[in-house]
């Protein structure tokens, strides 16, 4: 049988000369002719905004609003327009069919249905590997976590099924950017035809920052170049080692890829592999194991390469359009330019010592014996970190995982002393726990051993805060009752210890100035069921905005939480994002995208744009 890949192709391939048919000779592009200047590496680029499309008029609730426009509209772009930008982007423009099609026997889009999707053999690969990051990841537009795309589409086991396969909330058109002329030819068709325009390097996204319904996916994932020096020689004053690394690189590939240098090297990446540095992550501040000794991710960028929202490249650093440097590092993902790479410091790798810690009281109904292991953890919270280390854990009912402790540049001897009386309280109270300790010649090796990979395509709500120093050492005990509220309520936790300020006390760059006082930034999860009424939806999301938040707020004094992991619906988004350097965000989006061609939401200049009609069209209010 012919795979779902070929059949795939061959609907790209009809789709591309059905549109050839109708191309007018003058309307014809290859590769890089629609932009014969724009490739310039401009110092100071024009950010000519005249061509921009106008928006398309609307009211809701007798309320103006101009909203970008979508399938059906009749400014729509023609079916020459496309096959115009699928010339200039050299055929790598896609139909997105979601890889679940396969499962099922048609698919239907806002561009209408494609018929006899089904394929066993790519079904088969689809429910094998449907949790897997890594395939999720190799796809045009798969997602991590999917509650934001509606999971309208996902594995079946028989192809006549009744919930059918749509697209949700997910873009029409993928460009499968190969070059930079194609990054730039995508924003360009975007800014010029009014399309919505979503960013994506990897899709690992909590919040639905890189899907949008009816938009034109602009995916740079195959921007994976990674190129080391010994001596950065570029604007400022560090002259230490150094990496640039390319768009579509994530954690595990450039902590591979540093660790085989002679001597091996490290870099401030997060904990999960697939991240992809140069996206998301770094615009949102980047924290991971290394936070603790290094700081945050952003705080070790020495240059960005980028496209801006007007289609052009540029360069930012200290020296070099250093407001633009500026928001980058932290400012909010998807708001001021298209990161093409970047260029970071690096540092020897050193030994480490991981450890892992687990009470299960799944099969032994003793809550109040189980809540006092995370409970006791929480207490020498600020001396785990103080030492120097990096803590992940997760915290369900009845089940408390601590993988991994993480102590770089520390011998066993010195992880013991600090972990000794959290193990002694824990010992006293009778809290059963298993543990293992373990050396490292690399943090790289710890970081393969102890690190695991998370699940793709969670349906899942999330909100989340950050605690400080200061609140452990007055109101531990309201944290915890926090904690026990989201627990109440059906959610779950991810917890980050670390102090990113022993070492970085201070930073010029956009985040929150509170993280240097962090000591556990905790996510809260509330898993959706895939086929839920927009009514239990609406209630999960009144119960993380209106319970779980508040009850975590209630207990802290920081203000802070982390723009990637947390609910961004909720009140005082600004605040809680960037604290006292909000104004200043917002003067930079209104100098380099004051169009909206970026959107993510909750990012700075954003207040006025609104997702319409049930999570489809988006609008801005007049």
């Amino acid at each position: 049988m012919q795979s779902f890949l070929l059949k795939a192709a061959a609907t790209a391939a009809f789709f591309t000369t059905a549109l050839a048919q109708d191309l007018t000779p003058n309307e014809t592009t290859n590769g890089t002719a629609l932009l014969p200047t724009l490739l310039s590496n401009r110092p100071t680029p024009k950010l000519d905004f005249r061509d921009t499309a106008p928006l398309v008029p609307a009211t809701y609730d007798g309320q103006a609003y101009g909203c970008k426009c979508y399938p059906g509209d009749s400014c729509w772009p023609t079916l020459n327009k496309w096959n115009a930008l699928n010339n200039s982007v050299n055929g790598n423009l896609i139909r997105h069919i979601p890889a679940a099609a396969a499962c099922h026997n048609s698919f239907t889009g806002p561009l209408g249905t494609v018929h006899n999707t089904y394929d066993a053999a790519a079904c088969a690969e689809a429910q094998a590997n449907w949790l897997d990051e890594d395939w999720a990841v190799s796809k045009p537009a798969e997602y991590i976590w999917s509650y934001a795309t509606n999971s309208t589409c996902i594995p079946a086991d028989d192809p006549n099924n009744t919930r059918g396969c749509t697209l949700g909330y997910v873009g029409v058109y993928v460009v499968m950017a190969k070059k930079e002329a194609h990054i730039a030819n995508a924003i360009n068709f975007a800014r010029q035809n009014n399309i919505r325009l979503i960013v994506r390097n990897t899709g690992h996204d909590f919040i639905g920052r890189s899907t949008g319904y009816g938009a034109l996916i602009l995916n740079t994932h195959s921007f994976q170049s990674i190129e080391f020096t010994n001596r950065y020689t570029g604007p400022g004053s560090y002259r230490g080692g150094a990496v640039t690394i390319a768009a579509g690189v994530q954690g595990r590939t450039i902590l591979t890829a540093a660790h085989n240098q002679s001597p091996p090297l490290s870099v401030v990446t997060g904990e999960c592999p697939t991240v992809g540095v140069a996206g998301g992550f770094i615009q949102g501040g980047g924290h991971g194991p290394w936070t603790t000794l290094k700081g945050f991710s952003v705080d070790n960028v020495l240059s960005f390469r980028v496209m801006t929202a007007s289609g052009e490249i540029t360069e930012a650093n200290e020296s070099q359009n250093a407001d633009l440097f500026w928001a980058l590092k932290g400012g909010g993902p998807a708001s001021f330019a298209v990161i093409l790479s970047l260029t970071m410091k690096t540092f020897p790798d050193l030994p480490s010592v991981g450890a892992t810690l687990y009470t299960n009281f799944t099969n032994a109904f003793d809550y109040p014996t189980w809540f006092k292991s995370p409970s006791i953890f929480h207490k020498y919270a600020n001396d785990f970190v103080d030492s120097g280390m990096y803590v992940y854990y997760e915290m369900v009912p009845m089940l408390f995982t601590v993988r991994p402790f993480v102590a770089i540049n520390q011998t066993v001897a010195q992880f013991n002393a600090t972990l000794a009386p959290f193990l002694a309280e824990m010992n006293l109270e009778g809290v059963p726990y298993e543990y293992m300790v373990k050396s490292y010649p690399t943090f790289y090796d710890l970081y393969m051993d102890l690190f695991e990979a998370e699940a793709a395509h969670t349906n899942a709500l999330t909100g989340g805060w950050a605690f400080s120093h200061d609140d452990f050492e007055t109101n531990t005990p309201a944290i915890m009752s926090g904690m026990q509220t989201v627990m109440d309520n059906g959610g779950f936790m991810i917890g980050h210890l670390f102090n990113s300020g022993l070492h970085v006390p201070s930073a010029d760059n956009a985040l929150h100035p509170g993280w240097r006082n962090i000591t556990d930034f905790v996510i809260s999860a509330f898993l959706v069921s895939d086929d839920a009424a927009i009514a239990e939806k609406d209630a999960l999301n009144s119960v993380v905005k209106n319970v779980a938040d508040p009850a975590f707020r209630a207990a802290s004094t920081s203000g802070v939480t982390y723009v990637n992991e947390a609910d961004p619906l909720q009140d005082n988004w600004q605040s809680h994002f960037w604290g006292a350097n909000y104004p200043r965000l917002l003067t930079t989006r209104a100098k380099w995208d004051p169009r909206g061609i970026f959107y993510a939401v909750s990012t700075p200049g954003t207040e006025a744009w609104e997702i319409k009609e049930y999570g489809t069209r988006l609008c801005k209010k007049l």
